[in-house]
Order: structure tokens, then C-alpha cells, then sequence
């Protein structure tokens, strides 16, 4: 009997140690999950890339000329062409071998080929595109949206010959007489000369004969439709209008009495020769053009196509060089730089036609 209690203790003391024995073990740490690599999508090339990272930092990827093959043809505004060229020609001398046609007819005339006929890349314009030149776009076949790309301020230059003593200053009212219905100097200001005002302009195809009518003609004479001003600068006397401003540089050289205006660009060519009349007290500067203050100031353009720059690697990597670049020449051509922000505005939306 007592051997068997004695068993029973020993058994209930064994017991109690195993409990006790398993309580006290610590809880092992589940072991983590192997981590398992993703499978890596193909890597994109380097120009998706860094496209899209231009796409979202306004900025564009680099681009070497002597890797671009294919010919490009711009056509349009001989305000633009100066710079054009000088974009042409920094491409070339970085290593573009292509053919590269630039043509200074006009910005109407670029947009006619650019629209009516497509038979240009881009377009070159001193004025925005007009609606029914969207239209002539849509029309074609295949159809083009153009895309509009800021490259720089220009501010039309109001210049007379150096022999002109009287001419330093004007205002818009007087700029309207000279243009239109005044005669001689002393129509407009008896204490000018009273000789035959003989005038040089550019001609109707260009952006920069719109935008002087338009706002030195037509908004502050009310005149309802824009080829109503034109028709009335058109009959002045003494006048001679060309796409070439070199044309117009001679003829305002040539007499004391000659007055013409053209891109800034085309003035600060021939500085020597002739002498720049500020308008309301105001002159051309990169200041003046940018706060508007000078009245004479306005955007200048390029124009492609979304579906041209995809079929055309060319057209895409001279755009994008025009943008990045355009500051470096900008100066010495004679306009005025676009403001940072409209700049990485065009360089937005080439990145995302190029994404």
C-alpha cells in the first residue's frame, strides 16, 4: 500500500515536471518566408527612359546631330529664319549630315505649305496659327494637328537711316499716320520735314506685317476685321513691301527720309547703318519685350506635327535640339530669349509626343 502511494507521488512529480518543463521552453521565432526575386520586365531603351523623365521634369534627352539621319524642310517666316539658321547651322557643326531645305517666305506662306499642301516638316512663324489654318490642317490627307513650340521673343525694330536727324522717338498714333494716310513728315508733325515719307514694310505673307497692322492699325482705330487695316496700309504712298528684310535694310538706308520696321535681329545687323526709333518712350530690350512695355514685342514659333515627329525620328531630334539649344545663339542672332517657363512648356510637350 505504501509502495503504491509511494508510485502514484513519484508519477504525479513527473508529470508536473514535464508541464512545467514545456511552459517554460521559449516559443521559437517563425521562421520568415524565403524572399522571392521579381522577375524584371524588359528594360526600356534609353530613349523611352529618358523621355520619360523629360516628360515629367520639362527637360528633353540629349541629342547627338551625328547620330540623325534623314533630310528636314522648314519653310516660313523671315523673322524666324535667322535663328532657324543658326540652329541649322550648330547642327551641322555638330555632325548632322542630312539635308536640311529652310526657306524665309513668310510665316502666311509657311503655314500654306505646312497646311495647304504639307509639303514641309516645320513651319516657322512670328505670329500664332490662325483657325482656318487648323482648319486647311484637319483637311489634309493624312490629316495634321500642328503643335505649337515657343523658341523666342522678338520686338519689331522701327528704323530710319543715320542721315535722319528729326525721328528719335514715336507713338502708335504717329506710327498709324506714317503707315496709312500721311503724305510727308510735317502730316504728321509740322515741325518734321516736309518731304514725302517713303515707307519699306514687309510684305502680306508676313507674321510681322500682321502684328504691326494689327497693333499699330487696326485695335487702336476699332477696325473690326484685320484685312480691313491691311488694305488701308496697302494704299499708302511710297511703298514698297518684301519677304527679304534685307531689302527693306537697303531701302531705309538709301534716304533720310525712308522708314521701315523688320525683326530685331535685322536691325542689330545693321546697327552701324541705321538707327532704332523707341515707340512711346520705350526701346527694345529683353526687359521691355518680356513685360510688354514695348508695344512692338511678340512670341516667336515653330510648328510640327505629332504624327510627322514619330514617322520622322529626324524631325523629333532637331526640335528637340532647337529647344535645348536655342538660348545658346539666341543672343547673337539678335531676339530675345522666351521666359524659362514657356520654353519647358515646348520642351513638355515634345517629351510627350516622343514618350
Amino acid at each position: 500500500m505504501r509502495s503504491k502511494s509511494l508510485l502514484v507521488f513519484v508519477s504525479i512529480v513527473l508529470v508536473s515536471a514535464f508541464v512545467l518543463s514545456a511552459c517554460s521552453t521559449p516559443v521559437p521565432t517563425p521562421t520568415e518566408a524565403p524572399i522571392v526575386e521579381a522577375t524584371e520586365a524588359p528594360a526600356a531603351s534609353a530613349t523611352e527612359a529618358s523621355t520619360a523623365v523629360a516628360a515629367e521634369a520639362g527637360l528633353l534627352p540629349e541629342v547627338d546631330p551625328s547620330t540623325v539621319s534623314g533630310d528636314i524642310i522648314s519653310a516660313g517666316s523671315s523673322t524666324v529664319y535667322p535663328l532657324s539658321e543658326a540652329i541649322q547651322t550648330l547642327f551641322e557643326q555638330e555632325g548632322y549630315t542630312g539635308q536640311h531645305t529652310l526657306s524665309s517666305i513668310g510665316s502666311g506662306a509657311g503655314f500654306e505649305r505646312f497646311c495647304k499642301t504639307g509639303e514641309i516638316d516645320i513651319a516657322n512663324a512670328s505670329r500664332g496659327i490662325k483657325d482656318s489654318e487648323v482648319e486647311a490642317c484637319a483637311a489634309l490627307s493624312p490629316a495634321r494637328t500642328p503643335v505649337e513650340f515657343r523658341v523666342g521673343t522678338d520686338a519689331i525694330a522701327v528704323v530710319v537711316s543715320k542721315e535722319n536727324t528729326f525721328l528719335t522717338n514715336i507713338t502708335l498714333e504717329e506710327l498709324a499716320l506714317i503707315f496709312t494716310t500721311a503724305t510727308k513728315w510735317s502730316d504728321v508733325n509740322p515741325d518734321w520735314p516736309a518731304e514725302d515719307i517713303l515707307r519699306f514694310t514687309p510684305g502680306t505673307d508676313s507674321g510681322t506685317f500682321d502684328f504691326f497692322t494689327e497693333v499699330v492699325v487696326q485695335k487702336p482705330q476699332e477696325i473690326k476685321e484685320l484685312d480691313d487695316a491691311k488694305a488701308l496700309v496697302l494704299a499708302a504712298s511710297n511703298l514698297q513691301t518684301s519677304e527679304d528684310d534685307n531689302t527693306l535694310v537697303q531701302g531705309v538706308e538709301g534716304s533720310p527720309y525712308a522708314i521701315g520696321y523688320f525683326g530685331y535681329a535685322y536691325f542689330n545687323d545693321q546697327a552701324e547703318n541705321l538707327t532704332a526709333v523707341s515707340v512711346n518712350d520705350v526701346v527694345p530690350s529683353f526687359e521691355t519685350a518680356e513685360d510688354g512695355s514695348y508695344k512692338l514685342s511678340r512670341p516667336l514659333f515653330i510648328y510640327s506635327d505629332a504624327e510627322i515627329i514619330k514617322a520622322k525620328p529626324q524631325i523629333g531630334s532637331f526640335i528637340n535640339f532647337y529647344l535645348t539649344r536655342v538660348n545658346d545663339v539666341i543672343g547673337e542672332v539678335g531676339y530675345f530669349p522666351a521666359s524659362e517657363a514657356a520654353l519647358d512648356e515646348a520642351k513638355m510637350k515634345l517629351a510627350e509626343i516622343l514618350k
